[in-house]
């Protein structure tokens, strides 16, 4: 075996009301500058399965990775705490960077709902769905509406329960972290995420995009991530054969 220094893996993890396509421009990006590029798709059933899911494709990467979260993404990835041995980074895109003790639901009750959250629709089976004027006009802001319309139509429901789920220790403690803060949000105030950046030492950047900068601003966000990756690889070795 020989120590030698490797370009990461990208893993990204979509939000809730999403799926793994909402990443598409940002990994035409990625993969044009080289990157092995992993989007799965998450159950959203439940915090727990969604971390599980995580670790499956952690599992099949090949070296080092950079986890790069979305939205309620950021949870899921925040989630996989101290027990990540091959995620050498952390790149927050608009998202829930948790502290232990944390819920997603105690801290959007700190004050009024945001826009794009203020009408969730809970179904018989626990799961929260948008309501189309909210996600088009609010939750997809700054999007083309054609295609938000397209991503309501293909939108994930998430079990409500995740909203109350509290954190353990964050992943994001033992781990370098990048944050990208979306300043016309209206699903996470932008000051919050700015708190979440701060906390966790992350390398901040800010684009004047809405809550869905991966759709909008692709070419941001895949600098965003490649940032990390770059500094990672020339940080790192991994043992390769």
């Amino acid at each position: 075996m020989t120590d030698v220094t490797v370009q990461p893996n990208i893993v990204l993890v979509h939000g809730a009301w999403a799926d793994g396509s909402c990443w598409s421009a940002v990994i035409e990006r990625l993969q044009a500058g080289g990157y092995t590029v992993t989007a799965p798709q998450f159950p959203e059933s439940s915090l727990a399965a969604d971390v599980a899911r995580l670790r499956q494709v952690l599992e099949r990467q090949d070296g080092p990775v950079i986890v790069a979260g979305h939205s309620y993404g950021g949870q899921i990835m925040t989630a996989l705490g101290t027990n990540a041995p091959n995620v050498a980074g952390l790149a927050y895109i608009a998202a829930f960077g948790l502290d232990e003790g944390e819920s997603i639901g105690a801290l959007l009750s700190t004050g009024p709902p945001t826009p794009a959250l203020a009408h969730l629709d809970i179904d018989a089976h626990g799961f929260a769905w948008l309501p189309a004027g909210d996600f088009v006009e609010h939750f997809a802001a700054g999007t083309d509406p054609v295609k938000a319309r397209v991503m309501h139509a293909v939108q994930q429901p998430l079990a409500a329960s995740a909203l109350q789920d509290v954190m353990g220790v964050p992943a994001w403690r033992s781990r370098p972290c990048w944050y990208l803060v979306a300043t016309d949000d209206q699903a996470i105030p932008p000051d919050a995420e700015r708190q979440f950046a701060a906390r966790m030492s992350a390398t901040t950047f800010e684009v004047p995009a809405g809550h869905l900068a991966m759709v909008s601003h692709p070419d941001e966000v895949a600098h965003v991530i490649g940032t990390a990756a770059k500094t990672v690889q020339a940080e790192i070795k991994w043992s390769g054969r």
